[in-house]
Formats: C-alpha cells, sequence, structure tokens
C-alpha cells in the first residue's frame, strides 16, 4: 500500500502543481487511498519531496534535484516492481503493469523525457505509448524492458 501511495504522490506532482499536504491528501483520496496528515508527512520524508518556487509564486513539491544516476535508480525501481511486460505495434507500446501500479509507472517513464516519445497514458495495469516512428516504438520497448529488469544488485 505504501508503494501505491508514494507511486501516486509521484504522479501528482508530475501531473501538476501541488502546493500543500492537503491537495496530495484529496489527490490520494480522489483516487481511493486514504492517508492521514502524519501518514502524508511520512511520505513526503520518505520520497524527499522539496518545496520550489512554481509559477503563480506558489512553492509546489517536487523531486529535489539529482544527478542522472540517481534519478535512474528511482525509475528504475519504480519500473522494475510495476511492469509485467511490454510489447509494441506500429508506433505504440503497451505496457502491462501489475494491477494499479501503471499511473506510478507512467508517471516514471513520463518523467524520463524521452524525445522519440509523443505521450503516455496509465490507467490501472496498462500504459499505451506514443512514439514518433516504429523504430523509436521498438526502441523504447527495449529500454523499458531493460529498466524494468530484475538486477541483483
Amino acid at each position: 500500500m505504501k508503494q501505491h501511495r508514494h507511486e501516486l504522490i509521484l504522479q501528482a506532482i508530475a501531473a501538476n502543481p501541488v502546493s500543500t499536504q492537503e491537495k496530495l491528501r484529496q489527490y490520494l483520496a480522489e483516487r481511493g487511498v486514504a492517508a492521514t496528515q502524519a501518514t502524508m508527512s511520512r511520505d513526503i520524508r520518505d520520497l524527499r519531496l522539496v518545496k520550489a518556487p512554481a509559477a503563480g509564486g506558489l512553492s509546489c513539491y517536487q523531486l529535489p534535484t539529482e544527478d542522472a544516476d540517481g534519478l535512474a535508480r528511482k525509475y528504475r525501481s519504480i519500473l522494475q516492481n510495476s511492469i509485467i511486460s511490454a510489447d509494441a505495434v506500429g508506433n505504440f507500446l503497451c505496457v502491462r503493469c501489475f494491477t494499479g501500479m501503471a499511473q506510478g509507472a507512467c508517471a516514471a517513464l513520463d518523467a524520463m523525457q524521452w524525445i522519440d516519445v509523443v505521450g503516455t497514458l496509465g490507467g490501472e495495469d496498462t500504459i499505451f505509448v506514443l512514439c514518433r516512428t516504429e523504430q523509436a516504438a521498438l526502441t523504447a520497448r527495449e529500454e523499458i524492458l531493460h529498466y524494468a529488469a530484475k538486477f541483483d544488485h
């Protein structure tokens, strides 16, 4: 449950400016996940979220700025624990995930900002990825499966 809640929090801050714990709590509640203020504080600490200036003068939650290796480890962890398979058809990918994990994995894929990925759409257990070309879809599939692979280190 904690991992699912963390994935939803990451999805929330990736999709919208979130300036308060209450807005995060409401986002979770709309997705059927109840969380107390104390739980939200622990989650924010565990995820190492920071508040940074955003448009309109608000300070909003975001991941701390890290080097590429640190971010890759976070994304790999999310993808390793979420993705079951990926299949390319034309310039589309269909990525199958464990139930309830697709939106978090989708947010991780979005955060990776691949130039040949036009957009993603995450549901409950499936992610659709629109790529610029068929070759880009094949390459993205291999990259996603590489990130999702279980490593012993």
